[in-house]
C-alpha cells in the first residue's frame, strides 16, 4: 500500500475502521495470538495492543507494503511478515484469531475459496475469523471508481457464506453497513488523495456522519464473523 501522504496509524478511528475493531469481540483479542492479513498502516494493531493481545502477526503481500507499519509500530508483541493470503506461510492451527479488512477484493480473481481454506487451516479449533469487503449492491458498485476502472470486486452475502462453508467455517454474523456517507467518503478519498494529494476534504464532517451511519444497516460494506468448529 503506497503511502503517498506519509500517513501514520492512529487510535482515533471513525466510520468503517472504528466499527471494524469494535466488531472483533474482546475475547478474540485479549491474551490471543492474532493474524492480520493485509495490515495496512497498523491502525488495527494499535487497537489490539491496547486491548491486551498476546501477539500479533501483521502481514502484507510485499516488503514495501510493510514499510509504514514497521516504521511506526515498535512493540515486541507485533511481528511483521510478508505473506500471500492464498498461501499463508504459517503452520496449521497457529492463530486464535484472524482478521482481514478490505483485502478479499484485491487478491487474484477466483482465489477467494483458496484464501478462506488457508484461513481455516491456520486457525485453531474454536478460533474466530473477521472480515470486511465491499458489498455487491448497485449503489456501492456504481459509485466505486475502482469498480469501473479495474473491476474492483464486490461480494454478495450468499457468496461469502459459500466461501465460509466450503472452508469448514461456521458463519456467526453476516451483515452490511455503510450507506450514502460511506459512498461519498470513498469518492472524497479517491479525489483528495490521488488528485489533490492531500487528506480527505471535510474530514470532521465525514467522521461524525460516518459514526452515526455505522450504527444502522447499510448497503456498502459486508462484515463477516466465522468460527472454526463451533
Amino acid at each position: 500500500m503506497k503511502n503517498i501522504l506519509l500517513e501514520k496509524p492512529s487510535t482515533d478511528l471513525h466510520g468503517r475502521l472504528k466499527f471494524s475493531v469494535a466488531f472483533v469481540d474482546d475475547q478474540a483479542v485479549k491474551g490471543k495470538k492474532i493474524l492480520d492479513i493485509g495490515c495496512g498502516y497498523g491502525w488495527c494493531e494499535l487497537n489490539f495492543l491496547n486491548r491486551g493481545a498476546k501477539a500479533i502477526v501483521a502481514s502484507e503481500v510485499t516488503e514495501g507494503d510493510l514499510e509504514t507499519i514497521k516504521s511506526n509500530i515498535k512493540n515486541s508483541r507485533v511481528k511483521f511478515q510478508v505473506a500471500d493470503a492464498t498461501k499463508l506461510p504459517f503452520a496449521n492451527s497457529s492463530f486464535d484469531t484472524v482478521v482481514c479488512w478490505e483485502v478479499l477484493e484485491h487478491i487474484p480473481p477466483k482465489t477467494e475459496e483458496t484464501m478462506f481454506r488457508e484461513v481455516s487451516r491456520v486457525l485453531k479449533p474454536g478460533g474466530r475469523f473477521y472480515l470486511s469487503t465491499p458489498f455487491a449492491s448497485w449503489p456501492s458498485k456504481l459509485f466505486d471508481p475502482a469498480w469501473w476502472l479495474i473491476k474492483h470486486r464486490h461480494y454478495s452475502l450468499e457468496k461469502l457464506r459459500q466461501f465460509s462453508h466450503q472452508a469448514g467455517l461456521t458463519v456467526n454474523k453476516l451483515f452490511v453497513k455503510g450507506v450514502q456517507w460511506e459512498i461519498l467518503y470513498a469518492l472524497n478519498m479517491y479525489f483528495s488523495k490521488w488528485v489533490l494529494r492531500r487528506r480527505p476534504l471535510f474530514q470532521k464532517l465525514f467522521n461524525h456522519q460516518l459514526d452515526v451511519e455505522y450504527q444502522h444497516p447499510g448497503l456498502s460494506t459486508v462484515f463477516l464473523k466465522c468460527s472454526k468448529g463451533k
